[in-house]
């Protein structure tokens, strides 16, 4: 039996949300999973992006099926974070594979309620492409770029560098620089229509804009961090879930480690592997030139560089797209880190964000 369904939608969230908050159980408040009922199926969300290539070769190659046994795995895809966000707050997903400030948003929302980073997936694969004729900064006045959806990682990333080159812009679309939210694929469709002066995106949509239609990298975001390494994708557990199965999200870590670790393993068969994933939820393959560029501009591991984290917290801030609050408390690595362990490789740090 195939146990990797896709969901076909996710319908009535409020009705869900209501559901999963009156059935919060005493194993829940105990953090210990013992008396919670057994579950047959884990939902997990995902972007077709390459940068969320560990979900992706997770499925292709049976990783999660090997891993979580019994348990059924239904898939759901998003474009951006806040979507995302919105079904697994909803109870509608279990787990999902997100960007760092979705992570924060709903996390600093809930105070703490919602949800845990269990481990990182992908750093790097994000830049800003613009079209010819602007070729600094300053050219960027006036014009109109894109971003995946408010909120979401990419968009906080060009806000605040746009803030930091002297550019005023708000969340309505207004100001010195118009930052448009735009499905990514709609996004390569505008550009070539000239209709976007260009976006700040995760690959592979940078190198699908740099290859298929023109565009040049202004700013590599690598270059804006120290060692060239910032969070692109995290894992991002259900709290309720995680306190009620962490049997499961374990077997899910397992799974998780080992889809980064076929990546590295199989440098040659990996591009086919996630571009085949890639053809399957979006009807076309990319060009073998397009996957060969996006993934080398990715790094993955179970790292979530937890030190960047605050950094994170002060740029959502700073872009007007997150209230103030704490972190702490946001990762959970322990059950990673056992994993770790367990195989004698070095385990990874919250940083004082929650236990590892």
């Amino acid at each position: 039996m195939n146990k990797i369904r896709t969901a076909t939608a996710i319908t009535t969230l409020g009705l869900v949300a209501a559901m999963m908050a009156g059935c919060a159980s005493a194993a829940a408040d105990a953090g210990t999973g013992e008396t919670a009922a057994p579950v047959d199926e884990l939902r997990l969300g995902y972007f077709a992006n390459v940068t969320h290539a560990p979900a992706l070769v997770g499925l292709e190659e049976g990783l999660f099926e090997d891993a979580l046994g019994d348990v059924d795995v239904t898939t759901q895809v998003f474009n951006a974070g806040p979507a995302a966000i919105e079904a697994l707050s909803a109870g509608a997903i279990d787990a999902t594979y997100i960007g760092p400030n979705p992570s924060i948003n709903t996390f600093i929302q809930s105070g703490g309620e919602s949800a845990r980073i269990v481990a990182g997936a992908a750093t790097g694969g994000a830049a800003l492409v613009v079209r010819e004729g602007i070729d600094s900064p300053d050219d960027l006045a006036g014009t109109t770029l894109a971003s995946p959806q408010l909120g979401n990682t990419q968009d906080v990333a060009l806000r605040k560098w746009l803030a930091d080159e002297g550019f005023e812009t708000d969340t309505s679309g207004g100001g010195d620089v118009q930052v448009t939210p735009t499905e990514n694929a709609q996004t390569l469709t505008l550009f070539q229509q000239g209709e976007l002066d260009g976006a700040w995106l995760p690959e592979p949509w940078v190198s699908r804009l740099v290859l298929d239609a023109g565009a040049h990298v202004l700013q590599d975001e690598a270059d804006l961090w120290e060692d060239g390494e910032f969070p692109t994708t995290v894992l991002l557990v259900r709290k309720e879930f995680l306190d009620e199965h962490p049997d499961v999200v374990a077997d899910l870590l397992k799974g998780h480690e080992a889809a980064v670790q076929w990546i590295a393993d199989n440098p040659d068969e990996a591009p086919g592997v996630i571009n085949g994933a890639i053809e399957k939820e979006t009807g076309k393959p990319l060009d073998e030139a397009v996957i060969q560029r996006a993934l080398e501009h990715v790094t993955f591991s179970v790292d979530p560089h937890a030190d960047t984290f605050e950094t994170l917290v002060e740029n959502g801030i700073e872009a007007g797209t997150q209230k103030q609050g704490s972190i702490e408390g946001l990762f959970d690595l322990r059950l990673l880190n056992k994993q770790l362990e367990a195989e004698g490789e070095d385990t990874v740090s919250a940083s004082g964000l929650g236990e590892d």
